[in-house]
C-alpha cells in the first residue's frame, strides 16, 4: 500500500526558506498533506494541500496539529528555532511525543554555540523523533559531537534543488554577477558592492543583480534600512549604475531564468554558522560558478568542487575570485566539469527518494518494535 506523508512546517504563501523547502519536498509525494504553521501577519487562507493550520495563540495548538498529522503514515517535520509557538519553538516537542507514527525531523539549523535552552530543546527533539536529518556533514558532526543525541537516528540528506539546467543559459553583454534570497543584515551584500568597485577595469565591467525581497521579519522591525544602506554605499563608491535591485519573490520558472543568466553567483554571507544554504545548492545545481565566503556549507560543498571560497569581510579577495572566474575560461570549465556529476544527486526527485527510503526503513522497524513490547 502506498505510503502517505504529513508535512509540518511553514508553507507558502509564507515567504521564507523553510516554506520554500517544504513546498518543494512535499510536491514530490503524490499522497500527502501539509500542516502549516503560521506566524502573526501571515495569510491564513489554506492553500492547496494544506489540511490544517497551526496558528499561535489559538485554542487547540499542538494537540490539533498532532491529530491532523496522525491521518498519515509518516510525519516529516521541518525544524528551525522560533517557527513553532513557545520559547525557542518548544511546542513542537509535545507534538512529537504525541505522534504514534514514525517522525522524521529535518534540522535546518544546528548551532555550534547554542544557548543552554536551545541545546536542551534540540536534545528533547532528538529523543522524541524516530529519525533526524541534517543536510550537510558539518551539521551532522556538530549534532553528534555537541549534543546528546542517538547517532544511529541521524541521516544526511542534502538540500534539494530544482532542475535549472532545463532552462537555456542566457548571457548578457556584460559579465553578470548575482546574489539572491531574502535580504537583510548578514547577507554581506556590502562586501560584494565593494568588490564590484574593484572590478571596474574589466572590459566590459560586470553588472550585479541583487534579487529578492527584504526578509519579512527584517521588514517588520527595521523596514528597508538595510537595502537603503546598500543604495547609499553603491552611490558613495561609484557603482550604482552597475547594480540592479530586483526586490521580488520569484516563482520557480523565473528564478531558473535569472540564475541561468548569471556568470557568477556571489554569496558574501557574514555568518560563520550557516550549515545549510538553499541558495548555494540551487546555484550549484544550475551549473553556475559560485564565489562564497567561508561559511560551513560553502566550505563543505565548494572546496575542491564547483566554486571558490574567500575569507569573510574581504572585498579584495572576493574581487580577485570573481575576476578569476570571469577572465579564466579554464577555471570556469574546471568548475562546471566538477559540477556535472554532482547535479543529479541534488535534484528534488533524488532527494525525495532518500526521504522515502528512510521512511520505509522506519515503517519496517515498527512491527519489530511492537512485537518486542508484547508480554
Amino acid at each position: 500500500m502506498p505510503r502517505t506523508y504529513g508535512f509540518l512546517s511553514t508553507h507558502p504563501p509564507t515567504e521564507c526558506g523553510l516554506a520554500t523547502f517544504n513546498s518543494a519536498l512535499a510536491a514530490q509525494f503524490a499522497r500527502g498533506g501539509i500542516v502549516r504553521v503560521t506566524a502573526e501577519g501571515d495569510d491564513e487562507r489554506p492553500p492547496p494541500g494544506v489540511v490544517h493550520t497551526w496558528t499561535p495563540g489559538r485554542r487547540g495548538g499542538w494537540e490539533d496539529a498532532a491529530a491532523a498529522l496522525e491521518d498519515f503514515d509518516v510525519a516529516i517535520v521541518q525544524h528551525e528555532y522560533g517557527i513553532y509557538p513557545g520559547s525557542d519553538g518548544e511546542d513542537v516537542v509535545p507534538l512529537l511525543c504525541r505522534l504514534a507514527m514514525p517522525s522524521i525531523v529535518v534540522l535546518h539549523t544546528v548551532l555550534a554555540r547554542p544557548t543552554p535552552r536551545q541545546k536542551a530543546l534540540l536534545e528533547e527533539i532528538g529523543d522524541a523523533a524516530d529519525a533526524l536529518v541534517t543536510m550537510t556533514g558539518t551539521a551532522r558532526d556538530r549534532l553528534t559531537t555537541g549534543y546528546r543525541v542517538d547517532a544511529g537516528k541521524v541521516s544526511l540528506i542534502p538540500h534539494g534543488a530544482a532542475d535549472h539546467m532545463r532552462v537555456p543559459a542566457r548571457r548578457h553583454s556584460r559579465p553578470h554577477l548575482l546574489t539572491w534570497g531574502l535580504l537583510g543584515p548578514g547577507k554581506g551584500i556590502e562586501w560584494a558592492l565593494r568588490a564590484l568597485a574593484l572590478l571596474g577595469d574589466l572590459d566590459p565591467p560586470p553588472m550585479y543583480t541583487i534579487a529578492g525581497k527584504t526578509h519579512p521579519k527584517v521588514l517588520e522591525h527595521q523596514g528597508e534600512a538595510y537595502r537603503d544602506s546598500l543604495y547609499e554605499l553603491a552611490a558613495r563608491i561609484g557603482v550604482s549604475k552597475a547594480v540592479r535591485h530586483d526586490p521580488v519573490y520569484r516563482d520557480q520558472e523565473s528564478l531558473s531564468e535569472l540564475v541561468r543568466s548569471a556568470d557568477v553567483v556571489v554569496l558574501p554571507y557574514d555568518s560563520a554558522e550557516q550549515v545549510t544554504s538553499g541558495v548555494l545548492i540551487e546555484a550549484v545545481a544550475a551549473g553556475v560558478p559560485v564565489v562564497a565566503t567561508a561559511f560551513p556549507h560553502a566550505v563543505e560543498l565548494l572546496t575542491g568542487g564547483p566554486g571558490l571560497i574567500v575569507p569573510h569581510g574581504d572585498p579584495a579577495e572576493l574581487a580577485a575570485a570573481i575576476r578569476r572566474v570571469i577572465t579564466d575560461p579554464r577555471s570556469v570549465s574546471d568548475v562546471t566539469g566538477r559540477t556535472r556529476a554532482l547535479i543529479p544527486t541534488l535534484l528534488w526527485p533524488a532527494v525525495a527518494a532518500r526521504y522515502d527510503s528512510l521512511a520505509r526503513s522506519l515503517l519496517a522497524e515498527r512491527p519489530v518494535a511492537a512485537a518486542a513490547m508484547l508480554p
